[in-house]
């Protein structure tokens, strides 16, 4: 999997809550990762899977015990809420089979780095994770973490504990299980959230060179409320050499800033967390009339109807 991609900021959150109550200052875990509290803090903020590894390490290094138990405890926190509309996505699927299958389609907008696998081999199913790709210092920690994260969704959507092997990195299940209807399946409310998962990927994959940069930036905590210059300066050019650049690559300044808007608008919107008037505040817009004419305009209808079920 390509950890380049920009995450959400939950996962850290999460790590640096956990090594608090062990103790450890919060300004100590993010040492080093160019990120601090604020950023953490804000639920629109977003970061490169690279300063969540080092996070990690800081975590590691900073806890006293086993890396994989304390890998395991912090797994057990990650629940479906925590990864925004995939996780609503995997919730709202008809079945155990159409989740976990989803769940895998669309797994690089969630926080692992042990990709996981799925095998059918007869009356049983397997789910095997990962980790060569992961840096050796950090592996049994976020092995340990990804096992236990989906051993938790697994425990509180099916109200099941898959079994595991001694000894393995396998989740174990019987094939029978797939066919289960998940409890709170909605197909409309399905379709609406992968259709998301769907677009929020391509749009990740497609942006590159000074594009993806501009976007990187202004998915920061203070991304949308810095005019074109700030962002400029911050990538080492003037307002001009940045729209030259920017339109070498077939965009432009205000069709990133769209693109940024509506990814965040998508993702708080089908939380349902915050009123349209909130989601129009934390987008940077003055009022919410006009979020939802700048909405409607890019998904054909008004905020309040891309709200799951």
């Amino acid at each position: 999997m390509d950890w380049d991609f920009p995450r959400g900021v939950a996962s850290v959150a999460l790590l640096v809550d956990f090594a608090v109550e062990r103790g450890v200052p919060a300004e100590r875990v993010l040492a080093g990762t160019g990120l601090d509290p604020a950023t953490v803090a804000d639920p629109l903020a977003q970061v490169e899977a690279q300063q969540e590894l080092a996070v990690v390490r800081n975590l590691i290094a900073g806890c006293a015990g086993d890396p994989a138990e304390l890998g395991e405890r912090v797994g057990r926190r990650y629940h479906a809420t925590a990864y925004g509309i995939w996780g609503f996505a995997v919730t709202s699927s008809p079945t155990v089979g159409d989740a976990i299958r989803l769940a895998l389609r669309y797994v690089e907008l969630t926080y692992v780095f042990c990709v996981p696998e799925l095998r059918v081999d007869g009356d049983l199913v397997y789910l095997d994770w990962h980790a060569d790709a992961v840096p050796a210092d950090v592996r049994p920690f976020l092995l340990a973490r990804d096992v236990a994260a989906s051993r938790t969704l697994m425990s509180e959507l099916l109200g099941i504990r898959p079994g595991r092997e001694p000894g393995r990195e396998r989740m174990r299940l019987p094939r029978r299980l797939l066919d289960r209807r998940m409890p709170q399946a909605n197909e409309h409310t399905a379709a609406l959230c992968e259709r998301q998962c769907r677009e929020l990927l391509s749009r990740r994959r497609e942006r590159t060179g000074v594009a993806r940069r501009v976007r990187d930036r202004l998915l920061a905590a203070d991304g949308l409320r810095v005019g074109m210059d700030v962002v400029a300066a911050d990538l080492a050019m003037n307002v001009r050499t940045l729209r030259r650049r920017l339109a070498d690559e077939g965009t432009g300044y205000r069709a990133l800033v769209d693109e940024v808007r509506l990814t965040l608008a998508e993702e708080l919107l089908a939380t349902r967390a915050l009123s349209v008037e909130q989601v129009a505040r934390r987008l940077g817009y003055g009022d919410a009339s006009s979020f939802v004419r700048a909405f409607t305009r890019w998904t054909g209808v008004p905020p309040g109807r891309f709200r799951p079920a």
